[in-house]
């Protein structure tokens, strides 16, 4: 049997500099105009049109319309998880300015990838839910344990909602930044809706980084433990320290 050819479709839309830089900015979950987009990958608004039909046609991102306004997504949340893998194996962006410096920083600590946590602050949540025992890991992702259905349920986060959902419910993410797995899935997806809810995480323009409020720093500390003034969070979300001569 021959292989797919449609996988060289795909494989040469995101090869593309300009396309792959729009599809990392459309890894933050929202919707986009063209202008926007183009923008952030440090294109021309007619060129950012081209490539946006090309991923159209494809299938790999999606397009809304508002009256005169076209708006900009990706496909599905496994198109994303894609993009994150690719990025874990991307070498890393050179840094030429303290603006982009800062910005590498705000994205190492705490993004969205697509519509869950990710950066230090994913990781960091998901080994304080494996060391409570509200989750397991197991072969292919996480299971929900029994303390975990009570955990969810006090947390006001819909498990039976979550699995009703057409996708994964608790796979694993290789996070590009920390080099390890962080919750996806609808679970990943919840838990991320209700810490916007709970106003601990604020989105952020332009940007898939992501704001710990004042509220966020005191929940984080009290539901998991997480002190993100600490000198092991502080190490993880900022350039690694080099060790004293």
């Amino acid at each position: 049997m021959n292989a797919n050819p449609n996988v060289a479709i795909v494989a040469s839309l995101v090869s593309e500099p300009s396309r792959a830089a729009i599809l990392t900015a459309l890894l933050d979950g929202r919707f986009h105009p063209a202008s926007e987009l183009a923008y952030m990958a440090g294109i021309k608004p007619q060129t950012a049109s081209f490539h946006l039909a090309k991923m159209v046609e494809a299938h790999v991102i999606v397009v809304e319309k508002q009256g005169r306004h076209r708006y900009y997504g990706i496909q599905d949340p496994e198109i994303a998880k894609i993009m994150e893998s690719l990025l874990s194996i991307a070498p890393p962006q050179k840094i030429k300015s303290f603006n982009q410096a800062s910005q590498d920083k705000a994205i190492r600590s705490a993004r969205t990838c697509y519509d869950h946590l990710a950066g230090a602050l994913g990781v960091k949540v998901t080994d304080s839910l494996l060391n409570m025992n509200v989750i397991r890991e197991d072969k292919d992702g996480f299971v929900v344990t029994e303390s975990g259905e009570e955990f969810f349920q006090a947390f006001q986060i819909n498990l039976e909602n979550a699995r009703k959902k057409r996708r994964s419910f608790s796979h694993k993410c290789l996070d590009w930044s920390e080099r390890r797995h962080h919750l996806a899935g609808a679970l990943g997806n919840a838990l991320l809706e209700r810490f916007i809810e709970l106003n601990w995480v604020q989105r952020l323009p332009k940007t898939r980084a992501i704001q710990i409020t004042d509220e966020g720093k005191q929940g984080l500390k009290e539901t998991f433990s997480i002190d993100i003034y600490s000198a092991v969070f502080n190490c993880q979300i900022g350039q690694k320290k080099k060790p004293s001569q």
